[in-house]
């Protein structure tokens, strides 16, 4: 039985979005996982009222107060009461299994990293996300916690991210490329350079420098990819980017080519980040879920169903014991 921690006071659609979301999911998995909702008591009971839901399987969790979209993240530190803190210690008191949220996403970093405790090793964590690709998806990180990082980081975002794509995405010995403005090893900025030589030395499949290009085709012109590594500044661009290209492209398709609205938006149904649902906070000492500000019902029952996936696969503890050999190579 797994235990999901949902902030049911955290996005832009919150409460309705999130607890809409968590009563589809629970549709949707087995009988013995659990949800727990945390935040404001009185408008939680509210909201379950209005919707008529079945309570067998919801607990709620009480926090008086909610960080805002708009509160910087050394709020999440100062604050003892929010919905993102309070459900974010139920982990380390073994009360809960993972902790899923669409609120400020600096605040939950800086919350989890606090309350989670990075993994051994680990200097920093790091955002992964999904990209659909015209092959499989690929996971890039990292998607926005860190604008700068060293080559070090990177060599350890590449090693957190293989671990993700073993046993979320089921993909043996996945490919590594290392996000660059040519394939060369030589291309880059001095961090590109350096982090290039220590992920060709570290024992990871790594194929080398890969381009903008070659992630929307899901491989370069070595072979398919699984990661790409870089740094958040870069990788929130791209994810911005992504985010943008695909409704854009959907619209002239229909407006300019007059094909069915329908298709066309099922043809690219991947584009769309309720899909995915949210992306995990890789390196901390637990499940730390993070949604996009403006998640609806659907994207939080998809967050839940990767927080569960993270907790099944014991993703964590792979990723723990990944870095510690890593560290004592």
């Amino acid at each position: 039985m797994a235990r999901i921690a949902l902030d049911a006071m955290g996005g832009d659609h919150a409460p309705r979005a999130a607890i809409a979301g968590a009563l589809l999911a629970l549709a949707e998995l087995p009988a013995p996982h659990r949800i727990q909702l945390v935040g404001q008591a009185p408008v939680i009971e509210a909201e379950l009222a209005s919707l008529n839901a079945d309570r067998s399987r919801l607990e709620i969790v009480p926090a008086a107060d909610v960080i805002a979209m708009t509160d910087k993240p050394s709020v999440a530190l100062r604050s003892k009461s929010s919905s993102m803190v309070v459900g974010l210690e139920l982990q380390p008191r073994g009360l809960s299994d993972a902790f899923v949220s669409a609120g400020n996403t600096g605040a939950q970093m800086a919350a989890s990293m606090r309350i989670l405790k990075l993994l051994p090793g680990l200097e920093r964590p790091a955002i992964g996300t999904l990209f659909p690709t015209a092959l499989k998806p690929v996971l890039v990180l990292d998607s926005g916690a860190h604008v700068v990082c060293s080559a070090e980081e990177l060599l350890q975002f590449a090693r957190l991210g293989s671990v993700y794509a073993e046993d979320l995405l089921g993909r043996t010995n996945p490919v590594i490329g290392l996000l660059s403005i040519g394939e060369e090893d030589e291309k880059g900025n001095a961090v590109v350079k350096e982090a290039n030589a220590l992920l060709h030395a570290s024992g990871l499949n790594f194929q080398g420098n890969v381009e903008g290009r070659d992630i929307p085709q899901g491989q370069s012109e070595r072979g398919p990819i699984d990661v790409v590594v870089c740094d958040g500044f870069v990788g929130n661009i791209l994810l911005k980017f992504y985010e943008a290209a695909g409704p854009v492209i959907m619209r002239m398709m229909v407006e300019r080519l007059g094909l069915d609205a329908g298709k066309v938006r099922k043809g690219f149904s991947e584009f769309d980040y309720t899909e995915q649902g949210g992306a995990p906070l890789l390196g901390v000492s637990g499940v730390s879920i993070i949604s996009h500000g403006k998640s609806n019902d659907r994207a939080i029952k998809n967050a839940i169903r990767v927080a569960l996936r993270a907790v099944e696969s014991g993703m964590t503890e792979h990723a723990s014991r990944r870095l510690s050999q890593s560290v004592s190579a």
